[in-house]
């Protein structure tokens, strides 16, 4: 059982069995076999956003088929059978699954139907870039970035193609539907809300 993500080289390629066996006092993720370490304990803002978000959509979902997770919840996409066939594994800050055969007790294997990203400065190149292509390639329906600093929220839908097409930018005054789900939409006044 490795517990010093020091001892680890980051030119290696890893897989899930390998991501079973650490014990680092760091959240990580694997992006295409490669390590990346999470940011530390997000800000208050980011909380915030995080706890509303997660607030409204609960309350939309509840008894529905669909349901939500947050951070830390570990989101698998695997190449084939197996642990070892495992090289990405992600926890997104939100998402929700309406496939139930793909949960188990280790979290989600396949693509969510719904991410929510919260952007921090640690992460954010990783959400931007990195994640949004890795979501758009395995086919999570419907992607948003939100930035708690900026008070906006960038939202993505998979078109025919299998490829993300931005819907709109909206900012704190906006009410957002979600395009997955019919008559759920989200007060961002309530997300980005100041105490």
């Amino acid at each position: 059982m490795l517990t010093d993500i020091s001892l680890l080289d980051t030119n290696k390629t890893y897989t899930y069995a390998n991501y079973l066996t650490w014990r680092f006092q760091e959240r990580i993720e694997l992006i295409k076999g490669k390590l990346f370490k999470m940011a530390p304990a997000p800000a208050r803002k980011h909380q915030q956003s995080s706890l509303e978000l997660t607030r409204q959509i609960s309350n939309f979902l509840f008894k529905k088929e669909c349901k939500i997770y947050t951070a830390p919840f570990d989101v698998r996409f695997p190449k084939g059978e197996g642990d070892d066939q495992v090289f990405t594994v992600v926890q997104p800050d939100i998402c929700v699954i309406c496939d139930k055969s793909k949960l188990d007790d280790r979290g989600c294997v396949g693509a969510p139907d719904f991410i929510i990203e919260i952007l921090s400065p640690a992460t954010a190149k990783k959400d931007v870039k990195d994640k949004f292509q890795l979501y758009q390639e395995y086919g999570v329906r419907e992607y948003w970035i939100v930035s708690p600093e900026d008070k906006i929220v960038d939202v993505f839908l998979l078109d025919d193609s299998g490829k993300y097409q931005l819907i709109g930018k909206y900012t704190e005054d906006d009410l957002i539907k979600v395009n997955i789900f019919e008559g759920l939409n989200i007060s961002l006044a309530e997300v980005f809300e100041d105490e």
